[in-house]
């Protein structure tokens, strides 16, 4: 009887004892609200920095915070930076792209135009173009960089015209910052690789001239829209098998 009893009243006992220590056993649900730290872009699902890369993007933070640097600094920077395999390098670029330091970025970029391997990459333009212009007061950066790209045509340079994102994005970020000249470089630098031109093979993709027309008129370019219209037009009748007048 006694084993009984002290089976029955021993659940009774350990609910009282922990009734006691937590009088809301049921306690309302809360929650945890994260954002973002700082300013910082998220991260590109499944890129992970190498070592190498984060070292070289921590050097040069390191040396933009020193107001004291020496020519020695420089020129180990320039050593660290050359030192990095080309998939290194362009990631170092796009992260202090993705951390707002533009100016670093810059610095990389031209370490990556010194390279045997490098080649013009329009989507990479892009990236710079819409970068410095989300930090605002760079507007003589992106006219200089397009400059650069312009030189490098001159050059003996081409551009890749698979890339027909990367050109397209290029033109639009150039509107939307209201870089009126350097869209205007962008449209004779394509003018120069054979667009719109007949008899080269070059594509006059449709959508990129609609963007550009829209673009000049919207600069008061009105006679630079024409062209564009033009050269669509001229395009698209010679892959229709018309007779162009």
């Amino acid at each position: 009887m006694a084993v009984t009893l002290q089976s029955q009243l021993k659940p009774l006992i350990t609910h009282l004892s922990l009734s006691s220590r937590n009088p809301n056993p049921n306690p309302p649900p809360f929650f945890v609200y994260c954002g973002p730290r700082g300013n910082r872009g998220p991260l590109v699902k499944g890129r992970v920095l190498s070592t190498e890369a984060i070292q070289a993007v921590q050097a040069l933070k390191r040396a933009q915070r020193s107001n004291t640097a020496t020519n020695n600094d420089s020129q180990s920077l320039n050593k660290t930076l050359s030192r990095l395999i080309k998939s290194d390098l362009l990631a170092t670029l796009r992260e202090l792209l993705r951390q707002g330091h533009c100016d670093l970025a810059l610095t990389v970029f031209s370490t990556v135009r010194l390279e045997p391997w490098y080649k013009i990459d329009l989507s990479v333009y892009a990236d710079l173009v819409s970068a410095l212009d989300k930090k605002g007061g760079m507007g003589e950066d992106i006219d200089r960089l397009i400059k650069e790209l312009e030189l490098e045509i001159d050059g003996g340079d081409v551009i890749g015209w698979n890339d027909k994102k990367g050109l397209s994005r290029l033109v639009k970020v150039l509107i939307a910052a209201e870089r009126r000249e350097s869209t205007v470089r962008v449209y004779g630098v394509m003018k120069k690789c054979g667009w719109g031109c007949r008899g080269l093979g070059v594509e006059v993709d449709e959508y990129l001239a609609k963007v550009l027309s829209k673009g000049f008129r919207k600069f008061g370019e009105l006679g630079l829209a024409k062209q564009v219209d033009l050269d669509l037009d001229l395009y698209l009748k010679a892959c229709l098998g018309k007779d162009i007048d």
